[in-house]
């Protein structure tokens, strides 16, 4: 007896839509994901019903401002399984960097009236709010991502994490490192891959993009990058571009931040 579609609900917080691009820009595609799904809410394809209980949940964007925070709530409430999709959701993404500066002054270099803004204190991830079941890595998330991990849920399995590191990647595909070649502050050894090592295939460090690798020794990559004459705020931005709120990531940021401060004074 065939089984019925997996209802899914696609949902945005703050963010740029790119997750949710990972799904339309499928093409065709996307025509062979809905044997297996109906989408009930999808407001990049032209679904609106927010409110409707669906089997997945799936939630692109931080939570920045109090109705990012109710809405979120009320998608919980509404799914049966939450699943975070992409690097805003899962660790707060791009805008958690104004965590880590002054807040108010960000505001007034920006807009001619910041009284009007309204926000949280934070860009948080999704996961510090509400219980989320699966988190699926990436700035943005890659449209094989997506299509694997639709084809596992609709088979009754849970979606497999892949925390291998970008350096498998690279050395798969016989890439010369760039951080012994060319000392380059390269991410890949705590990184875990989706891109395919897209940055060192073309010889340029790793950005990070898809978020902290399994068990990724950032201590020993931060003192690396430091033996090669980067200065502690340079290091501490390397850490800070895309997943800054990620623990390990967060770690060797106020670590070399305080350092960079007591050079200073």
């Amino acid at each position: 007896m065939k089984q019925d579609k997996l209802t899914v609900a696609v949902h945005k917080l703050t963010s740029c839509s790119g997750c949710q691009l990972s799904f339309i820009n499928q093409g065709p595609d996307l025509l062979n994901l809905l044997e297996h799904v109906t989408f009930t809410h999808f407001i990049e394809a032209g679904l609106y019903d927010p409110d409707k209980d669906v089997d997945i949940a799936l939630v692109e964007g931080s939570v920045s401002t109090d109705e990012d925070l109710t809405r979120l709530q009320k998608i919980r409430e509404h799914s049966q399984s939450l699943i975070t999709i992409g690097a805003c959701a899962t660790s707060g993404g791009v805008q958690a960097l104004r965590n880590l500066a002054d807040k108010e002054a960000w505001k007034r270099s920006v807009y001619p009236h910041p009284e009007f803004i309204e926000t949280l204190r934070d860009s948080t991830p999704v996961t510090q709010h509400v219980k989320v079941d699966f988190e699926l890595w990436g700035c943005p998330v890659t449209q094989t991502q997506v299509t694997h991990l639709m084809q596992q849920l609709s088979a009754g399995v849970l979606p497999k994490d892949d925390a291998e590191k970008v350096c498998m990647a690279c050395k798969r595909q016989q890439n010369v490192c760039v951080m012994v070649t060319q000392q380059a502050p390269c991410l890949g050894p705590v990184v875990r891959t989706g891109c395919g090592a897209l940055c060192p295939s073309f010889g340029k460090a790793c950005y990070g993009c898809f978020g902290p690798s399994e068990q990724p020794n950032c201590t020993s990559l931060s003192n690396r990058f430091a033996g090669f004459g980067l200065v502690p705020a340079d290091i501490a931005q390397r850490f800070a571009g895309i997943h800054s709120q990620s623990k390990p990531f967060l770690q060797q940021i106020r670590h070399w931040d305080e350092i960079s401060v007591k050079e200073v004074e």
